[in-house]
């Protein structure tokens, strides 16, 4: 599979390219670690719509994502693209109950795109760090804490609801 021809293809509307290569990843046409290899060296906009097909993939099947894969959209939080924040922040909040040993890192960056002034880097990273809440970590009692800090700052109602929905769910 030549991704780079399927990326540049023009006949292609940008809205389908992510749902054909989640529907590739699911029907195991494509490896998820050949997706990140080739994101990886991708220009920015390549490389968010490779994570967004990552993320279409993961809600269907959060197992999907392997290790690699997990450590990938972990650090690509630290993109500066917004997209590619959101849609690793969707890709971590798909697929956190299998990485338990690996949230701390990637609850730290989400928590540094809760400042972010984009409303869906916010949007989605309070998604995530909702799922990790959930889970039974070490860490929950500080991260608990830390969104309570989070919601008395933010500014958005659609995204302090995310955020009150899962600390309810701990009570």
């Amino acid at each position: 599979m030549d991704l780079k021809a399927l990326l540049d293809e023009k006949t292609l509307k940008p809205k389908e390219k992510p749902e054909l290569l989640s529907q590739m990843l699911l029907q195991q046409r494509l490896s998820t670690n050949e997706l990140i290899v080739f994101a990886s060296s991708a220009k920015d906009p390549v490389k968010a719509t490779c994570i967004e097909a990552l993320e279409k993939a993961t809600q269907q099947v959060p197992n999907i994502l392997d290790e690699a894969g997990f450590l990938f959209v972990t650090e690509a939080l630290k993109a500066k693209a917004p997209r590619i924040k959101w849609e690793s922040a969707r890709v971590i909040g798909n697929t956190a109950p299998h990485f338990l040993p690996l949230l701390e890192l990637a609850t730290q960056h989400l928590l540094e795109n809760s400042e972010h002034p984009g409303t869906v880097v916010r949007w989605s990273s309070a998604f995530a760090l909702g799922v990790i809440l959930q889970l039974n970590t070490p860490h929950q009692q500080d991260l608990k804490l830390a969104i309570e800090q989070i919601v008395q700052r933010e500014e958005k109602n659609s995204i302090k609801k995310i955020y009150q929905e899962a600390l309810n769910k701990l009570s």
